[in-house]
């Protein structure tokens, strides 16, 4: 690889990591969310440690976080108990994951209303409730507009 598409590829791991620390993934996820972007296969905690400079351990839970935001994927190396982090495929998991939050949120919500005495406030979380099933509904329809216009692989 070229130097200058060393620096390019640096440069969009630092952006992606520019962009989600705002959301509140941690600055070492972020960069590994954008290395993982960039590897065309499989990569393990060694590869990812020597390519991004930090530690074993921070690229351990750097990954598991990651897994857990449906945003990498862990897979098994045949013979060995390595675990290799790839991006993960399944665009729609976190979004089904959010889905389900906004969900539970928007009972929790209604729940609420109908357990306040005070109208102002009964009001407020019933107006927050029907924003978080609009937008969870927006985010169903925009999936399916997806699904619809996907080019096979």
């Amino acid at each position: 690889m070229s130097n200058k598409a060393g620096k390019h590829q640096q440069r969009f791991v630092e952006d992606v990591a520019r962009l989600l620390t705002p959301w509140g993934v941690p600055p070492v996820a972020a960069r590994l969310y954008g290395h993982l972007l960039l590897c065309p296969r499989p990569v393990s905690l060694d590869q990812i440690t020597e390519d991004l400079g930090i530690s074993k351990s921070s690229a351990s839970v750097a990954a598991r976080l990651l897994e857990s935001y449906t945003l990498a994927r862990r897979h098994s190396q045949p013979g060995t108990k390595r675990a290799l982090y790839a991006v993960a495929d399944d665009y729609e998991a976190m979004i089904r994951q959010q889905n389900r939050l906004l969900d539970a949120l928007a009972g929790r919500l209604n729940a609420g209303a109908e357990s306040t005495a005070s109208q102002a406030v009964s009001a407020r979380l019933e107006e927050m409730a029907d924003f978080y099933r609009v937008m969870r509904g927006a985010m169903e329809d925009a999936m399916n507009r997806w699904r619809r216009g996907r080019r096979p692989r």
